[in-house]
């Protein structure tokens, strides 16, 4: 069992010097629990070929499984203690582990914390994207969008990677999305294939890819958001984010539950008598909001005033208040708004607009980069290659005028072409 499993190994990333070929290793928390199950199953002998338990015409794998639990700061295997904190088993070509009931590609190392068993799939940063990408956006869409997403996907993992930290990513909507084997769609492979390697780069780094569903119209800047401010994280008009299902929404939220949000934010006014929008951003959301109650004035600002509008459950932060009881939000777009609208690619990879063009609109100032060589353990180095193309916005607004007619604007507030 020991041998199948290493014990006190510390995970760390390969990197694979070759043109275009990126074999970084990524460590994702996949699952956490008083206790787990874990399954491996070996490979298929065959050369290059995968056999995935479960695939058509897959031949039966041979598999061992244990039940992973803690005693005191040890893990144990079924039942029996190991002496040691941390198991390992690596990958290999076509391996695939099965961790608390999902399948993975892969190897797994597995952790005591704080009382319980941290389940973390190390994973080669591609197959990961192959679980990642359909994830996040749907692999029928146009295949621009699609490679852009697994362009950001990449970037996204390839900045976070950290020998230091026990793990890099988590497979949740607080990192990125990561459903495994089960979310793989032959389309998003295909558009991980024809991006193999390919990153967003600033400074000669991996840039920061934020994205959300729907700008709303106009993206928003990472310092108006995060009160960090990046030169490529910038409010911007965004008119082709204007066709998405939440491009125009209202939520009426009733007063006790506004108070008790104003409350969780530091509000302390009273019973409330109005709240307004006193100031907004460039991209047209909560800069301050003003809340007057029956024993004075409070004021939000910043990042705190979009987190309010949040708590209120919008959808997006792009919005008018009116009204008390109920609190009306007319808002638009979906998500935080900072960086690559999803909707937003969608519509430039309509108007046929290259992935390329699709990343050069959305992170202004980047470069097109290439993961290409080793920079110290578990790190990937970048060569960079040109600056990302950015299609001129007389142009944008033409193609979607174009394609979606003269009622545009008025879906696109804040946008003037």
């Amino acid at each position: 069992m020991r041998s199948f499993l290493r014990v006190g190994a510390a995970v760390c990333g390969g990197l694979l010097l070759g043109s275009g070929a990126s074999a970084l290793n990524v460590r994702v928390l996949v699952a956490a629990a008083p206790q787990l199950t874990v399954r491996v199953a070996a490979p298929a002998p065959a050369p290059g070929a995968l056999n995935v338990p479960g695939a058509p015409g897959a031949a039966p794998l041979p598999v061992q499984a244990w039940t992973v639990g803690v005693s005191g700061a040890q893990l144990t295997l079924n039942g029996q203690p190991t002496g040691n904190a941390s198991l390992y088993l690596p990958p290999s070509p076509g391996s695939v582990v099965e961790i608390a009931g999902k399948a993975y590609r892969g190897g797994v190392q597995l952790r005591a914390e704080a009382g319980g068993v941290q389940g973390i799939n190390v994973v080669d940063l591609e197959d990961y994207l192959r679980g990642v990408v359909p994830a996040e956006m749907p692999a029928s869409w146009p295949s621009a969008a699609v490679q852009a997403q697994a362009v950001i996907a990449r970037t996204y993992v390839t900045a976070r990677i950290n020998p230091a930290t026990p793990y890099d990513t988590c497979a949740t909507e607080t990192c990125q999305v990561y459903g495994g084997i089960a979310a793989e769609k032959p389309l998003a492979d295909a558009a991980i294939a024809a991006t193999r390697a390919q990153v967003v780069a600033f400074g000669g780094k991996a840039a920061s890819t934020y994205f959300s569903s729907d700008s709303g119209g106009f993206t928003a800047s990472s310092g108006e958001v995060w009160g960090k401010d990046l030169p490529y994280l910038v409010a911007k008009a965004d008119p082709f984010s204007a066709g998405s299902p939440r491009a125009r929404w209202q939520l009426k939220v009733p007063l006790s539950r506004v108070q008790q949000a104003a409350g969780n934010a530091g509000v302390r006014v009273g019973a409330l008598r109005s709240v307004t929008v006193t100031r907004v951003s460039e991209s047209g959301r909560p800069l301050e909001i003003t809340f007057v109650g029956a024993s004075g004035t409070g004021k939000l600002t910043g990042a705190s005033a979009g987190g309010f509008v949040r708590a209120l459950g919008a959808s997006g932060t792009r919005v008018t208040l009116a009204g008390l009881n109920p609190l009306v939000l007319s808002g638009s777009g979906s998500g935080h708004g900072v960086g690559l609208s999803q909707y937003g690619a969608l519509g430039l990879a309509n108007a046929g607009y290259s992935h390329l063009h699709v990343l050069g609109f959305y992170y202004p100032g980047t470069q097109l980069a290439t993961l290409t060589g080793d920079a110290g353990p578990a790190r990937a180095a970048l060569s960079v290659q040109a600056a990302l193309p950015v299609p001129p916005l007389a142009q944008v607004w033409a193609a979607v005028h174009a394609q979606q007619g003269p009622d545009l604007l008025a879906a696109a507030p804040g946008f003037t072409p």
